[in-house]
């Protein structure tokens, strides 16, 4: 899909706010309301808004633990790959995970409460997880970007 300067604007400022009201969206962008919105709904049946969420801070609801995780696995069969990815999409605390090129088959980022809490996640779900070769891990020790997202332009 072709995205024009108002798609554009449209995409970004939504994702800067996603409870932005469609009247103020309308009058950041120039539009009126009605237009705005038809805008906002194509956008969202082209798949370009994918959803609508809260950021939450983890450390404010028991999650100040951070790590990556990295994990080569022993096949990289797509059966393999899938059963993995299935696994993964089971335990609540990998909240992200991304198969990779290259020595490392998947990054993971997994929040927990406490180090002994990602301890268990690690030695019952992680390591003994289907096909799991190996896993290497870091703690975040601080975050100085967390921008999610993508660059939108105004082009």
């Amino acid at each position: 899909m072709a995205f024009d300067r108002i798609d554009r604007q449209i995409l970004g400022l939504l994702q800067d706010d996603g409870r932005m009201t469609n009247v103020d969206l309308a009058e950041r962008v120039g539009l009126t309301a009605p237009p705005c919105l038809r805008r906002v709904r194509a956008l969202e049946e082209a798949g370009a808004i994918k959803g609508y969420h809260a950021e939450l801070d983890p450390p404010a609801l028991g999650y100040p633990i951070t790590v990556f995780a990295m994990v080569s696995l022993r096949s990289q069969a797509e059966h393999d790959l899938a059963e993995f990815e299935e696994h993964m999409a089971g335990i609540p605390e990998v909240r992200e995970c991304h198969m990779l090129n290259g020595e490392i088959d998947f990054i993971l980022k997994i929040v927990a409460t406490d180090l002994k809490a990602f301890q268990e996640i690690l030695t019952t779900h992680l390591t003994p997880a289907p096909n799991v070769a190996s896993v290497k891990t870091s703690l975040t020790i601080r975050t100085s970007k967390l921008k999610p997202g993508i660059p939108v332009s105004s082009g």
